[in-house]
């Protein structure tokens, strides 16, 4: 292979058949340090996002074009708020402890009506959270397991939220099987951590510790970021997994959010870490 077809391979990261070039973002957006500590966003419309930091009571309206904040929306006190999502004109929050905090009409001149749930949900450090349009339901993904049990190590889950009742849904919406998902990863040798004592093969080890979730407006899958291990997953909302990639550090040093735009545009949110928070956009490249 020459130089170029080899350097070619590896700048080229392409993730749901082709939709994104995930080593090529078309635009980064740097953020104040206000947002130091970002950790969940959400689309507002075509150029203006909501997100949430895990420290303060606070939604920030962040204009892409003015690559600027223009409102800030205080709902609480400080707190480990990471996921947010609208519906229509409300907005919901998540908290670590499995707690949504919904804002009546955020559009508002005043202060929105708060309404706090205690969802109970299984599992421990809620982190994920989307809207679900087709179900009237947000979807909420814990990042542990709260079973120690050995059979439970190797699936996890997504919880239902309904929209009409304010209550959830019981059991599981979508399962993941992680044996499933290291197969996947085996045969499409795709770069994931792995285990193995010395002078054995190594197999992967994917703990799948989901940090966001957001579903594609066009294609209706679920994408899903597991933070810590830089792995970003494309399911059907079955839950059977149709693509896998691994994320540069470079590019993506802490993700914890991701949004989708009208257009199929997809951001991707990471925290400031040691260095600068960002917003990665990545233009949909419809197939």
């Amino acid at each position: 292979m020459t130089t170029f077809l080899i350097w070619l391979a590896a700048t080229v990261q392409m993730i749901a058949g082709g939709a994104y070039n995930l080593n090529s973002p078309d635009k980064v957006y740097k953020l104040p340090p206000s947002l130091h500590e970002i950790s969940g966003i959400t689309a507002i419309d075509a150029s203006t996002i909501a997100c949430v930091q895990d420290e303060h009571g606070l939604v920030f309206i962040y204009d892409l074009d003015k690559n600027s904040i223009i409102r800030q929306i205080p709902f609480g006190g400080d707190g480990d708020y990471e996921g947010v999502a609208r519906v229509n004109k409300a907005i919901y929050i998540l908290r670590s402890d499995e707690v949504l905090i919904e804002l009546g009409d955020y559009t508002s001149s005043g202060s929105p009506v708060v309404n706090v749930y205690e969802t109970r949900i299984p599992g421990k450090d809620a982190e994920g959270l989307c809207y679900d349009p087709k179900n009237n339901r947000l979807l909420v993904a814990p990042k542990e397991i709260s079973s120690d049990n050995p059979a439970a190590q190797s699936t996890r889950h997504i919880y239902g939220f309904n929209l009409a009742s304010k209550t959830l849904i019981k059991g599981s919406v979508i399962d993941f099987d992680i044996k499933e998902i290291e197969e996947y990863a085996l045969k499409n040798n795709i770069k994931v951590p792995m285990k193995g004592k010395k002078g054995e093969k190594k197999v992967p080890d994917i703990n799948m510790k989901i940090s966001a979730i957001g579903i594609h407006p066009a294609s209706y899958k679920l994408y899903a970021i597991s933070g810590p291990e830089r792995l970003l997953f494309v399911f059907d909302m079955k839950g059977n997994l149709e693509s896998l990639a691994r994320l540069d550090k470079d590019i993506f040093p802490q993700p914890e959010g991701i949004t989708f735009m009208p257009n199929g545009d997809m951001l991707i949110s990471n925290e400031g870490a040691k260095g600068i928070p960002t917003i990665v956009r990545f233009s949909y490249r419809q197939r």
